[in-house]
C-alpha cells in the first residue's frame, strides 16, 4: 500500500508539475454550424461519405440493422427495421421507444449474426459496421446487399443519412431530420460557448482498468463534444491498437473538469467502470471525480449510436451535466 501511495502521490506531482509550465489552453471558438440542408433526389445508386458506392435495383423498404448506425437512420426516415441486432438500442426513447420491443432481434453474437435468420427477413439491404461484418459478405450478398457504415463525425452521420434517404426514397423525411439536427446542434453550440460551458474539459472513456479507452476528437462523439465543450484528447499516433488507449495518469495530467463514461457490462454482477477506479489513488485526484461530476451514461446510446437522433440525445445530455 505504501508503494501504491508514494506511485500515486509522484503522478500527481508530476501532473502539477507540467500544469504549472505548459501554456494556458484556450477556449474553443464555435464552429459555425450552417442550419439549412441541400435538396435531396431519390437514386438508386449512391456514394456514402467514405467513398463506397451502394447501388440497389429497386427502392430499399425492408431493412436489417447490424449496426446503430443503421437503427437510428431508418427511425428518422420514418421506417422500422425488418431486424435488428442493437435491441437496447431501438427500444431506446430516443429512437423507437416501446415501439422498437415489436423489432424482431437478429440472433447471434456482434459481428457472427445468423446469416439464415437475416435472410428470413427478406431484406432489400443489410447495414453493418466496417471491420465487422465483413466476413459476413460473401453469405448475406448471396440474398441481399451489405452496406458497411461508420461515420467519425456528425458531417458523416448527416452523409449517411442522405445516402440512405435517396435510396428509399424517403429524401423529404431525411432533409427534414438534417435541419432539425442541424438547428439543435447550432443552438447548442452557441449556449455553451455563451454561458462559459465551453471552458470546461470534458472526456467520454470506455473499456477496462487495465484498458482505458478514450472516445478522441478522431472519433464521433470526441469530435461532436469538442465543438460543445473543452476537449483535449487526440488520437495518439495512427495505431488503431494504441491510438484511443489512455493511462489514468494521463487523463490526471488532462485535468477533466467533467467524464463521461459507458461501461459494457456483459453479466448481472459486472461492476461499472467508474466503480471499477474508485479506489483508484490517481484517478481520486481527476477535479471530475473529486467533484463529483463522473456520470455513467447508457452504453448503447452513447457507445453505440450514431446516428442523428442519438446524437441529439448526447448533446441534450452532456450540456444538462456539464456546469457553467
Amino acid at each position: 500500500m505504501r508503494t501504491l501511495a508514494l506511485v500515486a502521490a509522484a503522478a500527481v506531482a508530476a501532473c502539477a508539475a507540467a500544469c504549472n509550465t505548459a501554456p494556458a489552453e484556450e477556449t474553443p471558438s464555435a464552429t459555425p454550424i450552417v442550419r439549412t440542408a441541400a435538396p435531396l433526389e431519390p437514386a438508386l445508386s449512391v456514394t456514402d461519405p467514405r467513398g463506397a458506392r451502394i447501388t440497389l435495383p429497386e427502392p430499399a423498404e425492408r431493412i436489417v440493422c447490424l449496426n446503430g448506425l443503421c437503427d437510428d437512420l431508418v427511425a428518422d426516415l420514418g421506417l422500422t427495421p425488418v431486424g435488428t441486432s442493437n435491441a437496447a438500442l431501438i427500444t431506446h426513447p430516443a429512437l423507437l421507444g416501446a415501439a422498437g420491443e415489436a423489432v424482431p432481434v437478429v440472433p447471434g453474437t456482434f459481428g457472427g449474426e445468423d446469416v439464415e435468420a437475416i435472410a428470413g427477413f427478406r431484406p432489400d439491404l443489410v447495414i453493418g459496421l466496417p471491420g465487422v461484418h465483413d466476413a459476413l459478405r460473401p453469405a448475406i450478398e448471396k440474398f441481399a446487399p451489405l452496406w458497411t457504415a461508420e461515420p467519425a463525425t456528425w458531417e458523416e452521420s448527416v452523409g449517411y443519412l442522405r445516402a440512405l434517404g435517396a435510396l428509399t426514397g424517403r429524401t423529404d423525411q431525411a432533409v427534414r431530420a438534417e435541419e432539425r439536427f442541424r438547428a439543435h446542434l447550432a443552438d447548442a453550440v452557441g449556449k455553451t460557448h455563451a454561458n462559459g460551458q465551453s471552458a470546461r474539459k470534458v472526456l467520454l472513456m470506455y473499456g477496462s482498468v487495465d484498458s482505458i479507452g478514450v472516445d478522441t476528437t478522431a472519433s464521433l462523439k470526441g469530435h461532436l463534444l469538442g465543438q460543445l465543450f473543452g476537449y483535449p484528447f487526440p488520437a495518439k499516433g495512427s495505431d488503431v491498437d494504441t491510438a484511443n488507449n489512455y493511462s489514468v495518469e494521463e487523463l490526471l495530467a488532462k485535468q477533466p473538469d467533467v467524464i463521461f463514461v459507458y461501461s459494457l457490462l456483459f453479466a448481472a454482477e459486472d461492476r461499472t467502470l467508474s466503480s471499477r477506479l474508485a479506489d483508484n489513488p490517481v484517478w481520486r485526484q481527476i477535479p471530475a471525480v473529486q467533484q463529483q461530476r463522473v456520470h455513467e451514461m447508457h452504453a448503447k446510446l452513447w457507445g453505440s449510436g450514431r446516428g442523428l437522433r442519438s446524437l441529439t440525445a448526447v448533446v441534450d445530455e452532456a450540456v444538462a451535466k456539464v456546469p457553467a
